[in-house]
């Protein structure tokens, strides 16, 4: 484990100075901020040391049910690094069409985040998960991490990464309105205008983004939810498909939470059951004909029920 420590060691390399102020300063949202990231991380450094999946797999499944999500995120920044040492043993694609077919969206989405910390070029992984629809999620989690581990570059002054293009770049800013929920400490008044400091063209795909982190991981109460809503102006049908693409993440595996029943209520007028349903219709017959990405054809139907 020597050579492979020296090789991962940035997986783990990270400096309080590297955060945004707001995810370290005490408030609820930041301590939500702090229990997610030792999960993944901790999940990651299970994946490296659990190289048999059955080992692997009960390991994660000890998590309490709310964190579960998490834990496999985690597993899929593991298993990503372990795919860029090892790119023919191909684990992630083995992983999420077996035993974590259901946690998809969470292993993807930890396997952007582990590619951006080894610095590595997301699309040629993405590509090989030979997976038409959710492949492009591991933009999400790499643009998460990009937003938040490097917030002066990618937020404050806008920067995209040069080696992106196309839709791979609205797939980014899924991930950058997430890191921003979360950089901003989910305080309303920020995230509005962090999103408006950017071109018109990307507010979008940032409130989707946020949208998703209010759904899936939360951190706030229900006024603040409230004011979400009625601050998001003409982008409140993307913030709802956010929140829808989290009710499904959730309900999925059958790990629900309150925080996601709020987001659902609130922000779309339905529970996340309903949520969840207006998801799955949404993948119904989808075109993989890759002319225009499956996933942002889903993505789309969802909105435009919101509309």
């Amino acid at each position: 484990m020597t050579v492979l420590g020296a090789l991962l060691r940035p997986l783990f390399e990270v400096a309080p100075t590297d955060l945004p102020p707001a995810a370290t300063d005490g408030t609820a949202a930041a301590e939500r901020l702090s229990e997610v990231v030792y999960t993944v991380t901790e999940c990651c450094r299970t994946t490296l040391l659990n190289r048999r999946e059955t080992a692997l797999l009960a390991k994660l499944d000890a998590y309490p049910d709310e964190l579960l999500g998490f834990a496999y995120e985690g597993a899929g920044v593991g298993l990503a690094a372990l795919d860029h040492l090892l790119p023919w043993r191909g684990r992630t694609r083995r992983f999420v069409a077996g035993p974590a077919s259901a946690y998809v969206f969470a292993v993807y989405l930890g396997a952007g985040m582990g590619l951006a910390r080894l610095r590595r070029d997301p699309e040629p992984f993405r590509r090989r998960l030979c997976d038409p629809v959710f492949n492009w999620v591991v933009l999400d989690g790499y643009g998460f991490h990009e937003g938040f581990f490097a917030h002066r570059r990618h937020v404050q002054e806008r920067a995209t990464p040069r080696h992106l293009s196309g839709y791979a770049l609205n797939a980014f800013d899924h991930g950058l309105g997430r890191s921003i929920w979360f950089a901003t400490g989910a305080e309303v008044k920020r995230v509005v205008a962090t999103i408006d400091a950017f071109p018109a063209a990307r507010r979008g795909d940032l409130w989707a983004g946020v949208g998703l982190a209010c759904g899936y991981t939360g951190g706030v109460d229900e006024p603040t939810v409230r004011a979400l809503r009625a601050r998001a102006d003409e982008h409140r049908a993307r913030l709802a498909e956010g929140v829808i693409v989290a009710a499904r993440a959730r309900r999925q595996v059958g790990n629900g939470a309150e925080h996601n029943e709020v987001a659902c209520r609130v922000i779309c007028g339905i529970d996340s059951a309903e949520a969840a349903d207006v998801a799955a219709r949404a993948l119904a017959d989808l075109p993989v004909d890759e002319v225009e990405p499956a996933y942002e054809i889903w993505r789309r139907r969802i909105r435009r029920q919101f509309a």
